[in-house]
């Protein structure tokens, strides 16, 4: 790469950060579904044609920080995960969990824009789901681990729903328990619930003591996955 082009690069990956951070800084102060590409660019003091060229809609600069959140978010799991590889898979459900809620409250309004109310008139395209997955496939790694060493409990699970049972573990975790497949997508609806509760007020004047209970809540979620069995330090 010469020179010249080796400059044009960095100058676009500057204004490209210059135009997400205005973004998420207008997310903040109006929320997702007022997110003006006119609105960005008079801020930055560029003309709208000008910001055009680095993202032709407002929906491709949505999909751009919804990518940006869903991997921050997953690098923040990660880490978490990686800091508790020595422990068993209880602790380690634990540890993934605590840092999606500590991620949260440090960026309320990118988790509003993954897990809040859809943005009007959007469609994520696929291109959001595998920085979308990484959490998921996170916590799945940690049952899955589990299921091959100390083992995981079964809850039986209705006959009715034996079909989407089978449908889900087909198409998330084929080598795991249909019981479990179908606790692990209870659990990841219970542990966001649980955060979104905190996030947007509804355990004001109800729980005080969030941390611990949050991490309560949660290791009693992973009993219901079925990481139950004592743990090998």
């Amino acid at each position: 790469m010469s020179t010249a082009q080796g400059a044009r690069a960095r100058a676009r990956i500057e204004v490209t950060s210059a135009i997400k951070d205005e973004a998420r800084r207008q997310l903040a102060a109006e929320g997702a579904a007022k997110l003006s590409l006119r609105a960005v660019a008079r801020e930055l003091g560029m003309v709208s044609s000008a910001l055009y060229r680095y993202f032709p809609s407002r929906d491709d600069l949505l999909t751009a920080l919804i990518i940006d959140a869903y991997d921050s978010l997953g690098e923040a799991a990660e880490a978490a995960h990686a800091a508790a590889a020595d422990t068993g898979p209880q602790r380690r459900w634990v540890a993934v969990c605590e840092a999606v809620r500590e991620w949260a409250l440090g960026h309320p309004h990118e988790y509003a824009l993954i897990y809040g109310s859809p943005v009007p008139g959007y469609k994520a395209p696929d291109t959001t789901v595998p920085a979308a997955s990484r959490v998921g496939l996170l916590l799945t790694g940690i049952v899955r681990d589990a299921h091959r060493s100390v083992g995981v409990a079964r809850t039986p699970i209705p006959d009715e729903l034996r079909p989407e049972a089978g449908r889900l573990t087909a198409d998330l975790a084929p080598d795991l328990p249909p019981e479990v497949a179908m606790a692990l997508v209870a659990a990841w609806a219970q542990v966001y619930g649980l955060v979104g509760f905190e996030l947007f007020g509804q355990f004001n004047r109800v729980v005080e003591d969030r941390e611990t209970f949050f991490r309560y809540a949660v290791g009693r979620i992973a009993h219901g996955v079925g990481l139950v069995f004592p743990e090998k330090e």
